[in-house]
């Protein structure tokens, strides 16, 4: 997850790492309510007025009240400590965005709407084919809840046993975060296993 971008820090010698990951999932899971809620600079978000292009595209069966989408990438930033920064591309839910993955991903969440799971697998597989980008789940909870366990999201998405999967609730800055922490531990286990035994 971590890139090779560095910086040095002015005001000390150390070396600050930056970051990179994706926040990707289906439409309406959270996405861009997650980067808004954890990102400490102000958020660009990319979202649009839904049109009737998006008929046959978006499912709003479980989300009428949505009238907006993403359609490009939003973006955020959060310093995690002296010396890292992680920087959040928040995707478009729809797959004919996914193509603009291959050049981002570090590391990644996927958001999850257990009302709509079948909206997520799409994402997991993308995940779970590379193999080479650590990943966890994030399931958000709508109205405080969840509809299924993470063992049942698990066998119903495909999910390999080593990813990690966690519940939050996009709204709060708190959850969001654990939701980053979770996603750096695995990512340098992730990469601490894959490196060649010398």
């Amino acid at each position: 997850m971590v890139s090779n971008d560095f910086s040095s820090d002015s005001r000390s010698n150390r070396k600050k790492m930056s970051s990179k990951i994706v926040i990707a999932g289906g439409f309406g899971a959270g996405k861009t309510t997650l980067v808004r809620s954890v990102s400490e600079i102000p958020p660009v978000t990319t979202e649009a007025i839904m049109t009737e292009a998006s008929v046959g595209h978006d499912d709003t069966s479980v989300t009428p009240d949505k009238t907006t989408t993403t359609v490009a990438m939003d973006f955020g930033r959060i310093t995690i400590d002296d010396e890292l920064v992680m920087y959040m591309f928040g995707t478009p839910g729809q797959a004919r965005f996914w193509f603009m993955w291959d050049d981002l991903v570090r590391g990644a969440v996927v958001v999850v709407d257990c009302r709509r799971l079948a909206d997520s697998f799409d994402a997991v597989d993308y995940f779970e084919t590379s193999k080479r980008i650590p990943y966890i789940v994030a399931l958000n909870k709508f109205e405080g809840r969840l509809d299924y366990t993470s063992d049942q999201v698990r066998e119903a998405l495909e999910i390999s046993p080593e990813v990690p999967i966690i519940d939050f609730d996009a709204r709060h800055r708190m959850s969001g975060g654990d939701v980053l922490k979770t996603l750096l531990r695995y990512a340098l286990e992730h990469n601490r296993a894959s490196e060649p035994v010398a």
